[in-house]
Formats: C-alpha cells, sequence, structure tokens
C-alpha cells in the first residue's frame, strides 16, 4: 500500500480504526520510513480524517483532539461509554470499522457502525416491519367483529308487559299457548319434508338426463376419437348451472352460501345473525343447493337442509313471512320474541337433518349437540317430535314419488341401505379401526387447515362479487375436467354390475360389455357415489382408481366450501372417507387371503373411513354415531362407530378445531362455550365491563334521545332518576333497549314539557318491528318535536340483571350465558350504574394452548 498522503490527495479517502482505550491515525504503511503521529487519550476516541459530524448522545464527552501529521490533518473526538459498549458488543476481538469518506466535492459514503451491526440494524429493521405487518392485517381467528349483535332471551317486565299478562291468566289461555307450540312444531316437520322431497326429486331426475346424456357421447366418441365434445359439454353444462346457482346466491342472499350451520349454530348460541332467516335466504337455499349439485360441484343437501329447517320454523314461529318486495303475510305474534323463535329453530335444524337421513334420533342429538346452546326437557320432546314428523312425512312422500305410497322404504334423502351381509365385527379388527380413526383424525385436521388458508385468502383478495361467481363456475369446470379426465386417463374396466341399477356407467374404453369403474363415481350425485363406494361389489374398483378419487375429491371438497354457493359437507367428507376406507378394506383382504369374508366385508370397511373421515373434520359424535347407525338399519355396529368417531375427534381437536368452529372463528362471531375459561378467576367484572355508559333520565327530552341514538351504536342504556345536583349520574332505574326507542320515536309517543304524553301504544306495536328493526334514517322529526319530553317509565325493564364490579369473571359469566343476556349492568354499591357487561366483553377471552401450556386469549375486537 502506497503513502497515506497519496491516498489522502487522489482519492479524499480516510480510515477510522477503533481500539481499546486508544485511538491510532498512520498517513503510511507501517513498512514506510516517513514519520507517523499517535494520539493517545484517557477516553475510547474515534480518529477521523477532515471533519468530524459529531451528534448529541447524552453524556458525550465535548473535547476535540486534532493531530496534524505530515501530510494530513486528524481530527479526533472522544467518544461516551455508552457508544464504547455499542462498538464493542462482540466478545472477541473488536472488527475494525472503516470509513471511507468522498472529498468535498462528491457524494459522502458513510457507515457509523460495523459490519455486523449493520446486518443487525437491517435485521431488525425487516422484524419490525413484519411486526408492524401482524399488527395492520387482520388476524382471523384472533378477534371478534363488532357488526354482530346478541339476541335478547330476557323478559321486558315493564308496564305494557304487565298489563298484557293480566288478559291471559286463566287455564284456557295456558292450554292454548302450550297446544300452539305443539302445532307449530308439527308444521315445521311437515314443511320441512314437503321440501325434502321436491328438492330430492328435482335433484334425482334432472341429474339423470344430464348424466345420460355425457354418457351417450362418452361411449360414441370413444369409438369415433371425439372425446373433446362430452368433455366441452360435461365442463359447459357444470359453468352455466353453477354460474347460476353463484349469482342467485351473491345477489339475492349471501347468508345463503355454504351450508349454513356455522350460522345456525351462532345464531341459537345468542347472536344475531341479519338476513339468515328471510325469504330471500329460503330461496337462494332450496334453489341454489339444487344448482350445485347439478353444476357437479363435491357438495350435498344435508347441510341446507338444516338451514332451510330452521328458516321454516322461523318464519312458522313469527307467524309472518316478509316477501322480496317489502310485503309481508302475518298470522299470530304470540311467539314473536327471541326466546321463542330459539326453540323453534331447535326443531327446525332438527327436522332438517331428520329428513335428510332419516334420522329422527339422529336429528335430535345434532341439534342438542352441535347447535342448540340453551336446553331443556319440554323441548326435547317437541324437538323429537318435529324431526320423527319430518321423518314420516318424508318416507311418505318419497315412497309416492316412486309409485308406492304405503311401502315407506326411503326415511330420508339419503340412505346408506341395508349391507347384503350383517355388519359384524371381530375383536381383532379394532386396532384396524383405531388406525383408521387416526387416519381420519389427521385428514380431516389438514382438511380444516387447508380450507383455513383458503377462506382466508378469499375473504382478502376475492370478496368482489363478480370475482365469487367467476370462482364458482371455474371450479365446476375443474371439477368436470378432472373427472374427465380421471375417466379417460386411468383405464379402470369391470364387469361387476353397480350396486344401484339405475347408476349410469360409461365404457370409455372398456369392451366386452366392462364399464369404466371411475364413471360409476362420477356420473352421478354425490349421494350416488357414497353408495357405490359402500355397497358396490368387491372388484368393482381397483387401488388406482381409489387413490386417484381420494385425492383429486379431497382437494375438490377444500376448494368448494365455502364458495358462494348453497352446498354442505356432509355428502363430500362421508363420500372421501368411504373411498379409502375402501383401499384400507381392500388392503386388509389382499393381506389375508385366507378369509374369504374380508371381501364381502370391504363395504364394512368404507363405512368406518366414511365415519372417521366426518368425524376429524366435523368433530361431533354422539349425534353423527346414531345418524349412521339409523342410516345403516343396523345397530350392532353402533360400538365400533362410536369408538372412531371419538378417536378421530380426540386427534382432531389435538391439530385444530372443528370446521363449523374454524368458520365462527374467522366471521368474528362472539359465541359464547358452555363455561368460563379457567385461569380467569382473579378478573373482576369492573375487568371486563364497557365504560363509560350512555344513560338517559326517566324524562329524557326528544333532542338528547336522537341524538344519542345518531352518535352512539349502544343497543341498551340504563335509566337513572333524575338528579339535578348530579347531572349524567344517579341510581339506576332500568333499561330500555334501542330498538324500543326507535319505536317510541317512530309512534311519537311524547310530548311538550308539562302535558300527559300519549299512552296509545301496546305491546303489539312493538312486535311488529320484530326482528327486522327500525334504523335512525327512518325516524323524522321536527325542530318543535325534538324539544318534546319523552316519559320512559311505562317502557323500560325496571327490574334488569345487574352485579357489584367485585363480582368474578367466572360468576358473571355463568351468569350471563345461563340466563341467555344481552345486557348486564354493573353497578357500585349506591345502585349507580358504573359500566355495562356484553357479549363481545366475555367472547374475547378465549382458551388456548401451545406446546401443552393453556394459555388465555384476549381477542381484539374490529369493526370487518
Amino acid at each position: 500500500m502506497p503513502g497515506g498522503s497519496s491516498i489522502d490527495k487522489d482519492l479524499g479517502l480516510k480510515m477510522t480504526v477503533h481500539l481499546d482505550g486508544m485511538a491510532s491515525a498512520s498517513t503510511a504503511d507501517t513498512n514506510t520510513t516517513e514519520s507517523t503521529d499517535t494520539v493517545s487519550v484517557p477516553h475510547p476516541v474515534n480518529v477521523t480524517g477532515k471533519d468530524t459530524r459529531h451528534r448529541n448522545h447524552g453524556n458525550r464527552v465535548k473535547e476535540e483532539i486534532t493531530v496534524i501529521g505530515p501530510e494530513s490533518k486528524f481530527h479526533v473526538t472522544p467518544v461516551s461509554e455508552e457508544e464504547h459498549e455499542l462498538n464493542n458488543r462482540v466478545p472477541s476481538r473488536p472488527t475494525p470499522e472503516l470509513k471511507f469518506e468522498l472529498d468535498d466535492e462528491g457524494d459522502t459514503l458513510s457507515n457509523h457502525n460495523s459490519i455486523t451491526a449493520l446486518l443487525s440494524s437491517k435485521f431488525r429493521d425487516i422484524q419490525k416491519r413484519l411486526k408492524q405487518y401482524g399488527i395492520e392485517s387482520p388476524r382471523f381467528r384472533k378477534r371478534l367483529v363488532s357488526k354482530w349483535e346478541s339476541l335478547n332471551y330476557d323478559v321486558c317486565e315493564n308496564v305494557l308487559y304487565i298489563k298484557e299478562q293480566e288478559k291471559y291468566k286463566s287455564k284456557k289461555w295456558v292450554t292454548l299457548r302450550w297446544l300452539s307450540k305443539w302445532l307449530v312444531m308439527f308444521s315445521i316437520g311437515i314443511m320441512t319434508a314437503l321440501l325434502a322431497a321436491t328438492i330430492h326429486f328435482v335433484v334425482e331426475k334432472l341429474a339423470h338426463l344430464k348424466f345420460d346424456l355425457i354418457k351417450h357421447y362418452f361411449d360414441d366418441c370413444a369409438k369415433n376419437n371425439c372425446l373433446y365434445q362430452p368433455a366441452l359439454m360435461w365442463m359447459g353444462i357444470n359453468l352455466v348451472i353453477t354460474v347460476a346457482g353463484a349469482a342467485l346466491v351473491t345477489f339475492l342472499q349471501p347468508m345463503a352460501a355454504g351450508s349454513g350451520i356455522p350460522y345456525i349454530k351462532s345464531y341459537l348460541n345468542g347472536v344475531k345473525i341479519p338476513g339468515l332467516l328471510t325469504f330471500r335466504a329460503f330461496v337462494a337455499k332450496t334453489l341454489g343447493v339444487v344448482m350445485s349439485i347439478l353444476g357437479g360441484l363435491a357438495c350435498g343437501k344435508e347441510g341446507p337442509m338444516a338451514h332451510s329447517g330452521s328458516i321454516i320454523a322461523a318464519g312458522l314461529g313469527r307467524g309472518r313471512i316478509n316477501f322480496c318486495n317489502g310485503k309481508s303475510i302475518s298470522f299470530y305474534s304470540a311467539f314473536r320474541n327471541d326466546h321463542e323463535i330459539r326453540d323453534f329453530m331447535a326443531g327446525g335444524a332438527a327436522s332438517g337433518v331428520s329428513s335428510a337421513f332419516g334420522a329422527p334420533i339422529g336429528g335430535t342429538l345434532f341439534s342438542l349437540e352441535e347447535a342448540a346452546s340453551f336446553w331443556n326437557q319440554d323441548l326435547t320432546w317437541r324437538v323429537f317430535f318435529s324431526s320423527m314428523v319430518a321423518c314420516f312425512a318424508t318416507n311418505f312422500l318419497i315412497s309416492a314419488i316412486n309409485g308406492d305410497p304405503t311401502k315407506l322404504t326411503d326415511p330420508g334423502l339419503v340412505r346408506f341401505n341395508a349391507f347384503k351381509f350383517d355388519l359384524k365385527f371381530d375383536l381383532i379388527e379394532i386396532p384396524v379401526f383405531i388406525f383408521m380413526a387416526v387416519i381420519g383424525g389427521l385428514s380431516g385436521a389438514l382438511f380444516v387447515v387447508m380450507n383455513y388458508k383458503l377462506t382466508v385468502f378469499r375473504k382478502r383478495y376475492l370478496n368482489k362479487n363478480w370475482i365469487k361467481i367467476i370462482e364458482a363456475g371455474l371450479v365446476a369446470m375443474v371439477s368436470a375436467a378432472v373427472a374427465f379426465g380421471l375417466m379417460v386417463g386411468i383405464n379402470d374396466c369391470t364387469d361387476k354390475a353397480p350396486f344401484d341399477s339405475h347408476a349410469v356407467t360409461a365404457a370409455v374404453y372398456c369392451t366386452d360389455k366392462k364399464h369404466n369403474s371411475l364413471s360409476t363415481l362420477f356420473l352421478t350425485t354425490p349421494e350416488g357415489c357414497l353408495k357405490a363406494l359402500l355397497h358396490d361389489p368387491f372388484e368393482s374398483h381397483g387401488p388406482v382408481s381409489l387413490v386417484a378419487f381420494v385425492l383429486i375429491f379431497f382437494l375438490l371438497g377444500v376448494w368448494t366450501y365455502g364458495l358462494s354457493v348453497s352446498s354442505g359437507v356432509f355428502i363430500p367428507s362421508l363420500a372421501i372417507g368411504a373411498a379409502w376406507g375402501r383401499l384400507v378394506g381392500i388392503g386388509v383382504a389382499h393381506l389375508m387371503p385366507e378369509n374369504p369374508n374380508l371381501q364381502l366385508d370391504v363395504g364394512k370397511f368404507a363405512l368406518i373411513g366414511a365415519a372417521c373421515q366426518l368425524g376429524g373434520i366435523l368433530r361431533t359424535t354422539i349425534s353423527l354415531t346414531v345418524i349412521i347407525v339409523e342410516c345403516t338399519d343396523d345397530i350392532s355396529f353402533g360400538l365400533p362407530i362410536m369408538i372412531v368417531l371419538m378417536i378421530s375427534k380426540w386427534v382432531g381437536d389435538f391439530i385444530t378445531t372443528g370446521l363449523y368452529d374454524m368458520n365462527v372463528e374467522v366471521m368474528g362471531i362472539p359465541t359464547l362455550p358452555f363455561e368460563c375459561p379457567p385461569l380467569c378467576d382473579d378478573l373482576r367484572a369492573s375487568d371486563v365491563m364497557s365504560h363509560p355508559l350512555a344513560t338517559f333520565k326517566t324524562k329524557e327530552k326528544v333532542e338528547n334521545i336522537y341524538r344519542m341514538l345518531k352518535e352512539e351504536t349502544f343497543c341498551g342504556f340504563p335509566v337513572i332518576e333524575d338528579d339535578p345536583m348530579a347531572p349524567g349520574k344517579g341510581k339506576l332505574k332500568g333499561l330500555i333497549l334501542r330498538n324500543q326507542l326507535l319505536v317510541l320515536l317512530k309512534k311519537k309517543i311524547f310530548c311538550p314539557e308539562g302535558q300527559v304524553p300519549p299512552r296509545n301504544i301496546t305491546i303489539k306495536d312493538f312486535r311488529d318491528f320484530y326482528p327486522v328493526y327500525l334504523k335512525v334514517s327512518e325516524i323524522d322529526l321536527s325542530d318543535e318535536e325534538k324539544s318534546y319530553v319523552m316519559d320512559l317509565k311505562p317502557y323500560y325493564n325496571p327490574s334488569p340483571y345487574t352485579v357489584e364490579q367485585k363480582f368474578s369473571l367466572p360468576r358473571v359469566f355463568n351468569l350471563f350465558r345461563g340466563l341467555g343476556l344481552r345486557h348486564l349492568i354493573v353497578t357500585d354499591e349506591k345502585n349507580m350504574p358504573m359500566g355495562m357487561v356484553t357479549r363481545k366483553d366475555l367472547a374475547k377471552f378465549r382458551v388456548g394452548s401451545k406446546r401443552g401450556l393453556v394459555k388465555i386469549e384476549q381477542l381484539k375486537i374490529e369493526d370487518k
């Protein structure tokens, strides 16, 4: 290296070297004979050439040392101990820091830290950006959405309610009300059965015509080398029908998308779901599920039947049907409250499942286990009665459609049918069943995880209506194209007749009166595919065909669930499990060739696989066990089914939640579990309540009420006594709801101060606006009316539930959850309202586990 002088003159560069406790500067190479100047100072210093830019770093020593060498000038600035530690973080020998600067005429390249510090700074910057992205981007399973409101199961015992109850204090009225509930439940069963039979008839007839047409082109074009024609025809039919169904759901009522069971479960938990139980939803759900099945999607009609039954139950319970054009037909108003509609909806969901599977006991248990959160003995009998009526009526109607109404051989839309052999099992088969249960739990968890990732992707990037319709059409086309490719690519020929004599089969490239085995799985509805996997002879489906079917149908099932179409996940899950269960049965038969009965029992393994897959996805045990037993008409196989359902549920729960619970979490619906989360005993009501409160006086100005309703989103307002000495404070007198105030403003129940207020309003006036309540924008008040006064005494609830601030969270949770409350007022020792506990205040505490440790997560409340 040449002398330092030449470097300074030609390049204008300089070098800084940090040493421990001393700074050394040299203008020439150590091998030269030129003199060098060295300066030692008592502090750690930076030695630089030319001008030094320094900042104020706390205790930086404000002294400078200038050293002049033969050809250069060095400027020495003492460094603080803090900066010295920063520059010497590495425990080994300090790394010299090279600093190069251009001359005054050029740009300046500066680096005040070492290379290690620079990389560390960049790494911290990346971490900060990732953390900020995590904060700003929505975490769909770690939040609650503020738009969801609670239902109100508490009775408002105001003056109007007490006056009305005085009229009905007689045995005749009590008996009439009791009979009315049973009559409504009977009507729910009949109406649900009519709907189920209609859907079944339409789907079976149109699907048979569709697949007959495709089969005809398949067989002709396989000989004439024009297989592109059935492929394009299949894809085109699927595209047109599915796009029509997706558009119907997307534009008419988006709440009709999917199976509807997560929404029904949330509603019965106490959450109000706008648009869920409307006539629009009923039309979109029933017509949409027909189009989804005819469009070739991997879905079923069983979940939508539970939703449709709930809509029927809600409409009959309210005694009013609201049509799409804003008009309505009203019959009666005795049951127009959230408490009664909740009970009727439980019966509607059970009736839908019962009519779908022909399982009245299973439907009742499904409503109890999966849907309803509030239950009692009287409700059990009414729900079971409705399920029995739905099952019997469905059986009668379908048998009549088939030409023999007195035979009663079709109690449901989907029946696994009686097996040709008795469903018996040996003790040695239990380990095989347990192994299959583990596989079902793992594959079910994978299904849920993949669908969750896809659901989040859809919410972020595919949230436009036209994109939703395009995606549904794309899935339908891909489903047809993949099925066509498998049938053409896998030449699995068989001469075994399918179980269903009406099954559509295509030969494709098969000869000698054989048919392609995959045609019996794809040229049929999902229900027909399930029956083929359960009942077809042993040689009907080869291992290659089953493996390909499992992989493709699994991916199609993940992709289909969550589309903007009316669809269910029951049948796809059962079909996937039945396929790999049949594959396990074939493997066991080949491993034990000395037992010829295993070839006959292959359907038994398919049934176990179907139960394992469904249990791993949905995580229900008791109701699914009973449903499967009722569908097979063989109770002797109930024990292994129960075992595999429990194990598959445990395995799946170890990895993730069930599919329905995942959907509820992603939508941010504030559902409450049956018990308070653990580790919350130290929290008090004052820690979780919402405050400050918006309160009203017993006599309030109309202007104040209108402004409060317009500016605030609260749904309940404590009413306090008038205290001119303490404005805004006072003892609690009661609670009035937002919808009550809107009705009072709409009916103009107010007057100038000092006059007698009008009393021309009854409970019926409030029920007329149920369940679609008024909005503030619909209230029209003049300036003079805003100066009037409203007397709230006859309308607010004088006995709301309250707790003191010292109540523990478990006690608050049990009170709120057990009574089905919407508001729980927190008061001090003087009975003055201090805050309000709502559903979101309790639902934001969720139990989580990580690495075997249980923890409590506090969810965020977001606007969307």
